[in-house]
């Protein structure tokens, strides 16, 4: 007797398919071509044969490539005196003294020669690092690099047979995609969770160069530096931040777009540093009010507010007032997108800078150059609530060098600077604060109270806009009645 062979499953499936298939030929009392058969069974086949990879399997495959990093660093702390925390106290009996600071958080093995991406934050000036690998394995991590203007690190730790991930791009994400996170959260072990993408382009104001991908996937402490990847198991951002009131997740987490990761990374791995390019200027958002007092089409691109002396910008001849809304052939969109254009830019590259100036438009070329890596005292003051209605409840001064040295206000700012300001009046609802420098008055430059004056005495508009210099940085404000 000659025994029947067994089938598997797959084979008996498309058995019972095709017969399926000879049959739905002749429904109707007409039969299918040659060729729509085959169409038919085909169709199911090749779907069979393209099933998408589950999410479950997906984390298998790729979390072993995120480790667990703890990092240790000297850190200068003070008395734990309650009378300490009084900044008064502080400033005259406080002694600084270092204690042991120990951090944890979360790595991705990018390569298998032993690269981590991870968060300066976590590792930047730590005296030692270690990384825990999900298998058991640990090791003593190098630091090849921490930028803190970006809040990226490389680590580098010595083994063979890493497990690695696969780098995905971050241009090509959309709202609403499906993301999971990976990391190790309050140390309890590594952790999966899932979103999607709730926003791009989002800045915190944390680091100086942010293009935050903002996510509902659970993140908290512990998660810094961890992966977020999407549904093919590709590395699309570094986990960094959260918005929360209690310190746990709230919905509300923040990634680094790895393509931007990537470029730091390459940067510190092959120059030990970053490189970046530098104009000089001091840009702001524009708002309606700006459009219509500087003549401009809309509030697209960037207000200048101010130019640094022998800067790029200064040679290329761009002036204060002046709205850049091109850079290099990309439109200008806002301050975030137009620093990390310049940012990226190859020192002593020339790019086509587009920007309109009294309601014209022009283009000039620019030279990128290299970016190097960088309470009030209330004295005798005038008020300024006879000058004009506009400045009603602002107390001013002419910006003199002991309180220049006090707050630290480097020597080319010159002006008035605000030593009182009283609530609900129009400077105050304009957001202008006591230690606020008044550099600019009605495109007018400000030496002095009296310049302040002369300015002012004659001015009979319900507004006025003014440049502002605080804390390291320039902007205009409208004051208005």
């Amino acid at each position: 007797m000659v025994k029947r062979k067994d089938r598997s499953p797959r084979v008996i499936a498309l058995l019972v398919l095709a017969a399926a298939v000879f049959a739905a030929g002749f429904v109707g009392g007409k039969s299918q071509t040659i060729n729509e058969t085959a169409s038919l069974i085909s169709a199911p086949v090749l779907a069979a044969a393209q099933v998408k990879e589950s999410l479950p399997d997906i984390v298998e495959r790729v979390s072993p490539s995120v480790v667990c990093i703890t990092s240790k660093r000297m850190v200068k702390s003070g008395s734990n005196h309650p009378m300490f925390n009084d900044p008064f106290w502080r400033r005259f009996y406080d002694v600084p003294r270092e204690r042991e600071e120990q951090n944890l958080g979360s790595g991705v093995i990018v390569s298998d020669d032993g690269y981590i991406l991870t968060n300066n934050h976590l590792v930047g000036g730590a005296s030692k690092v270690k990384v825990r690998c999900m298998d058991g394995r640990e090791f003593d991590a190098e630091i090849i690099g921490a930028d803190t203007a970006s809040d990226v690190a490389v680590l580098k730790i010595e083994s063979d047979k890493l497990p690695t991930i696969g780098l995905g791009s971050s241009a090509d994400i959309r709202l609403g995609e499906t993301v999971i996170a990976i990391g190790y959260p309050f140390g309890i072990g590594q952790t999966v969770t899932r979103g999607i993408i709730s926003a791009q382009g989002r800045s915190l104001g944390l680091v100086a160069y942010e293009d935050f991908i903002q996510t509902d996937a659970a993140i908290n402490p512990g998660n810094s530096g961890g992966a977020l990847i999407n549904e093919r198991g590709e590395l699309i951002g570094i986990n960094t931040a959260i918005a929360s009131r209690t310190g746990g997740s709230h919905g509300i987490g923040f990634a680094i777009p790895i393509d931007f990761a990537r470029s730091i990374m390459d940067k510190l791995i092959t120059d030990g540093r970053v490189v970046r390019g530098y104009i000089g200027v001091y840009p702001q958002e524009i708002t309606s009010d700006m459009v219509d007092y500087f003549g401009l089409e809309s509030t697209d691109g960037v207000l200048i507010t101010n130019i640094g002396p022998d800067t790029p910008a200064e040679r290329a001849w761009i002036k204060r007032g002046d709205a850049i809304v091109e850079f290099d052939g990309k439109k200008i969109t806002g301050v975030d997108q137009f620093r990390m254009l310049a940012a990226e830019a190859t020192p002593g590259e020339k790019v086509d800078i587009v920007l309109t100036r009294d309601g014209k438009r022009k283009t000039i070329e620019l030279e990128i150059g290299e970016r190097e890596t960088a309470a009030t005292e209330k004295s005798s003051e005038e008020d300024a609530e006879d000058i004009s209605p506009l400045f009603l409840g602002v107390g001013l001064q002419t910006l003199k060098d002991e309180i220049r040295e006090s707050l630290d206000i480097p020597g080319d700012v010159s002006g008035v600077i605000v030593t009182d300001i009283q609530r609900g009046t129009p400077a105050a609802e304009a957001q202008l604060r006591r230690g606020d420098v008044i550099v600019e008055v009605d495109r007018k430059q400000i030496e002095n109270l009296n310049d302040f004056r002369k300015v002012m005495d004659d001015y009979n508009e319900d507004r006025v806009m003014v440049v502002i210099y605080r804390g390291g940085a320039y902007f205009y404000r409208i004051i208005r009645q």
